[in-house]
C-alpha cells in the first residue's frame, strides 16, 4: 500500500469548513434524538413503540433513497446535490418541533431522512474537490468531522431536551441554515461524472453473491444496532441530560474504534476475524442486556461498551463491501445501504411491540441472535473477505483502487465510497 504524504487538516480552503462544519451536524443526527424519546413518549402521550417510529421513518426513507442519491448526484452535480439536502434538512427538522403530535413528528422525520441521504451521499464529494492534499487530506477532515458529530450528538440533544424536547430539533434547523449559506457561498460548483449512474443499478448488483451475502449480514448488524439505539433508552429511565452523557460515551467509543481501533485490527488479524470478533462481541453485550434488561448499572455499561464493536464493524464491513463488489463503488454502496438501512428501519418499531405483547427481554434475545446470525452469513463468504484483504473483487479481479479504499470510515449513509469515485471520475473528464 502506498504511504500518503503528511497533509495538515488545518490549512484548508474556507468552503472545506463549511461542508465539514455540516458534516459534524448531520453526523449528530442519529443519536440527537435518543436522550428525549422517553420525554417524547411522556409528553406527547405515546407509547415507545410509537416513539421508535422516529428512527423507522427515517432510515427507511434513507434506505430507499440510497437507490436513487448517486443517479440524483451523478446528473445535477455534488454541490446542488448537497444544497438541495441541506434545505430539506432545515426545512423537516424545524417542522418537526413544531409538531404537536408523534404522528407528526414521525412525518417529518421522514423528510428529515430524504434530505441526510441526499446530503451525506455527496458531502465527502465535496470536500475531496475543494480540499488541499487530495484524498488523504479529505478522509482526514471526514473522519474528524465523524467522529466529533457521533460523540457530539447524544450529548447536544440531552442538553436541548433538557430544555424542551423540541430543543434538539430546533437546533438541527438552526445549525443546518447557517451550514447551508457558508456552502452556498464559499463551495464552488463540483463537475458531474462523466456517466450518469442507473437508478435501477444498485438493484441489479445485488445479483452479485458477495455483495448479496455482506448486505444481509449488515441488515442482520443493523438489526442488532438499531434495537438497541432504539429501544435502550426507555428502561434506562433517565433524564434527557443523563442518556445524553450515556450515548456521550457510546459515540466516542463508536468514532474511536472506527478511525484508528478497525484498521490496526484489520491489519493484525485481517477482515474476516476482524469482523467475526466484533460481531460475536456485540452479540455477547445484547445478550447480557437482554438477562438484565431492568438493571439500570448494566443497561448502561453494555450501551457504551458497545461503541466499541459497532466502530469496528461499520468501518470494516464498508470497506470490504468497497472492494468485494464487482461493480463501481457508488453503485456497491448505494446496494449495501439500501438493504442493511431496512433492517435498520424496523427493528425499533418490532422492538416496542415485542415488549409490549410479550416482554422486555424478548426484543434483545431476538437483536442478540441476529448479530450471531451476521457471524454466520459472513462465513458462508469468508473467501470473499479473504480476496478483500488480498485487493481483488469476488470475481478475483485486481481492485486497482483498493488502497484508496483503505482508511475509509463508514458515515451512517454509507455514502462515502461512492462520493470519491464520482469526484475521480469528474476530474478524468475534465
Amino acid at each position: 500500500m502506498h504511504t500518503a504524504e503528511p497533509v495538515s487538516m488545518f490549512k484548508q480552503p474556507k468552503a472545506v469548513y463549511a461542508v465539514a462544519f455540516a458534516c459534524v451536524i448531520s453526523f449528530m443526527g442519529i443519536g440527537l434524538v435518543d436522550p428525549i424519546l422517553p420525554a417524547l413518549a411522556t409528553e406527547l402521550d405515546a407509547t415507545p413503540s410509537q416513539v421508535t417510529l422516529l428512527f423507522t421513518s427515517y432510515l427507511v426513507v434513507t434506505a430507499l433513497m440510497m437507490l436513487v442519491t448517486n443517479a440524483i448526484s451523478s446528473r445535477i452535480g455534488a454541490k446542488a446535490t448537497l444544497l438541495t439536502g441541506l434545505v430539506i434538512i432545515v426545512v423537516f427538522a424545524a417542522l418537526a418541533g413544531s409538531t404537536d403530535s408523534i404522528g407528526g413528528i414521525v412525518a417529518f422525520r421522514a423528510g428529515w431522512g430524504l434530505g441526510n441521504a441526499l446530503f451525506i451521499a455527496t458531502s465527502l464529494a465535496a470536500i475531496v474537490s475543494s480540499a488541499r492534499g487530495g484524498f488523504a487530506g479529505a478522509i482526514i477532515l471526514y473522519e474528524a468531522a465523524l467522529g466529533l458529530g457521533i460523540a457530539a450528538g447524544p450529548l447536544v440533544g440531552g442538553l436541548l431536551g433538557d430544555i424542551s424536547w423540541r430543543g434538539p430539533f430546533y437546533g438541527v434547523a438552526v445549525l443546518m441554515a447557517l451550514a447551508l449559506v457558508a456552502t452556498a457561498v464559499l463551495l464552488p460548483s463540483t463537475p458531474r461524472p462523466a456517466r450518469p449512474t442507473s437508478a435501477a443499478a444498485p438493484l441489479r448488483a445485488l445479483g452479485h453473491r458477495g455483495l448479496a451475502l455482506m448486505s444481509v449480514a449488515a441488515l442482520l448488524y443493523n438489526w442488532a444496532f438499531f434495537t438497541m439505539l432504539g429501544y435502550a433508552p426507555f428502561p434506562m429511565d433517565l433524564e434527557a441530560m443523563q442518556l445524553g452523557w450515556v450515548f456521550f460515551g457510546w459515540g466516542v467509543l463508536v468514532a474511536l474504534f472506527s478511525v484508528v481501533g478497525a484498521p490496526r485490527l484489520q491489519s493484525r488479524f485481517g477482515t474476516a476475524r476482524s469482523l467475526y470478533g466484533a460481531l460475536a462481541g456485540f452479540a455477547v453485550v445484547l445478550a447480557v442486556i437482554a438477562a438484565f434488561p431492568e438493571d439500570r448499572t448494566v443497561l448502561v455499561a453494555c450501551v457504551i461498551v458497545s461503541g466499541v464493536f459497532i466502530g469496528i464493524n461499520n468501518t470494516l464491513t464498508t470497506q470490504a463491501v468497497m472492494i468485494v463488489a464487482p461493480v463501481e463503488r457508488p453503485v456497491a454502496s448505494a446496494a449495501y445501504g439500501f438493504v442493511r438501512f431496512i433492517g435498520g428501519g424496523l427493528a425499533p418499531y418490532a422492538a416496542g411491540k415485542l415488549v409490549e405483547h410479550l416482554n422486555l427481554h424478548v426484543p434483545f434475545a431476538i437483536a442478540a441472535l441476529a448479530a450471531l446470525a451476521a457471524v454466520g452469513v459472513l462465513a458462508t463468504n469468508r473467501r470473499a473477505l479473504d480476496a478483500a484483504d488480498a485487493g481483488m473483487d469476488e470475481e478475483g479481479h485486481q481492485v486497482t483502487d483498493a488502497d484508496a479504499v483503505a482508511g475509509e470510515v463508514a458515515d451512517e449513509m454509507g455514502g462515502a465510497p461512492g462520493a470519491i469515485d464520482q469526484v475521480v471520475h469528474a476530474h478524468d473528464r475534465v
